[in-house]
């Protein structure tokens, strides 16, 4: 008896028998299915304006969504009052809604990593400001002239050999 239920456990199943669909077939299901973007609105049916585009500064990138809505402003999952303490971070974060006036017609919400505080803000100033340009191309001239579309290019120096930072030199003794 003992040779039989060996004999059943060591036995490997058919190609007919077990599950109908392979993993490759999985995959490929899989694939097919990928959410849209956008959503259309369950009572409306009409599509919102959702424009997509990153902004830059320092070590910072935000990747920047304005979707028509009431002014709500998100990063990173969090409301822009629990993200940034200070009043003047949040200043530059509106300053391309309030020079245009779209504050209350556009929800902007934000994903962005690197770099620290100030240079994030600047980051979604950035990305704001170009989301709003692919909408309105109306924008373009304000935004330029407040210099909200130019990419602040200053970086960190990097750190040079035989100094301890980019230029602090060790202390000179003559001893």
């Amino acid at each position: 008896m003992a040779e039989e239920v060996k004999e059943k456990k060591t036995r490997a199943p058919k190609k007919d028998e077990g599950a109908t669909t392979s993993k490759k077939e999985e995959t490929v299901d899989k694939k097919k299915k990928k959410k849209p973007l956008v959503r259309l609105h369950k009572k409306s049916k009409v599509k919102p304006v959702c424009k997509i585009s990153t902004g830059r500064r320092k070590d910072a990138v935000a990747r920047v969504r304005l979707v028509s809505g009431t002014g709500k402003i998100t990063i990173n999952d969090r409301d822009i009052e629990d993200y940034f303490n200070l009043d003047t971070l949040k200043l530059i974060v509106r300053q391309p809604l309030v020079l245009t006036d779209t504050n209350d017609k556009y929800d902007v919400i934000v994903n962005v990593y690197g770099g620290g505080y100030t240079g994030q803000t600047g980051a979604i100033r950035h990305g704001i400001a170009r989301a709003l340009v692919k909408e309105n191309e109306i924008y373009k001239a304000e935004l330029k002239k407040a210099g909200f579309l130019t990419r602040d290019s200053r970086m960190k120096e990097r750190k040079k050999y035989g100094l301890k930072k980019a230029r602090k030199a060790p202390q000179f003794s003559k001893r």
